[in-house]
């Protein structure tokens, strides 16, 4: 099985860079399964403007970075999802590069890192009914990391229960 950890925001200084990258590191140590942190900002997804329905594409693009994305994409059985809260919602490029891709998706396995000032809950709420309308399958584990508990002076410094609530949700991810 091959897992793709998707770092969804593509702020400048974004708090998710360490989190996908710890994530990254966590499950590589934890295994079961073959993972690759993919980072979005990588891509430079145009907001979506084709008049092809992304599902009616065929994984044919009309966009070259929405093709590299697509691509990217399609190489995973299961996905980890790093998300950031903004305004109580998805992260809107996140959210974009989502909708500009389908059957790449298509009855797939998901799971859902968050963060933000409310721990990136309403974030992972939102994506479950998001990923619901590709038929994607979310495990109900997730990880909630608060930017006021989980980041110190050093930046990224998760609490001493992260590491055993990400193994749960990688165990139920790969299962």
């Amino acid at each position: 099985m091959k897992v793709g950890i998707i770092l969804g925001s593509i702020r400048e200084e974004r708090a998710g860079e360490q989190i996908g990258k710890w994530v990254y590191d966590e499950a590589v140590k934890h295994g079961g399964a073959e993972f690759e942190l993919v980072d979005l900002r990588e891509f430079n997804v145009p907001l979506l403007t084709s008049s092809t329905h992304p599902a009616m594409a065929n994984g044919k693009y009309d966009s070259a970075e929405v093709q590299a994305w697509g691509d990217k994409i399609n190489e995973f059985d299961a996905y980890i999802f790093v998300t950031a809260e903004y305004n109580h919602g998805v992260p809107g490029a996140f959210k974009n590069a989502f909708d500009s891709i389908a059957n790449e998706w298509m009855n797939k396995r998901v799971a859902f890192v968050g963060y933000g000032a409310a721990n990136g809950v309403r974030s992972i709420e939102q994506w479950r009914t998001i990923v619901a309308n590709m038929n994607m399958w979310d495990i109900r584990s997730t990880v909630e990391l608060s930017l006021f508990l989980d980041f110190g002076d050093n930046g990224f410094e998760p609490l001493d229960r992260r590491p055993g609530e990400l193994g749960v949700l990688i165990d139920q991810l790969v299962a």
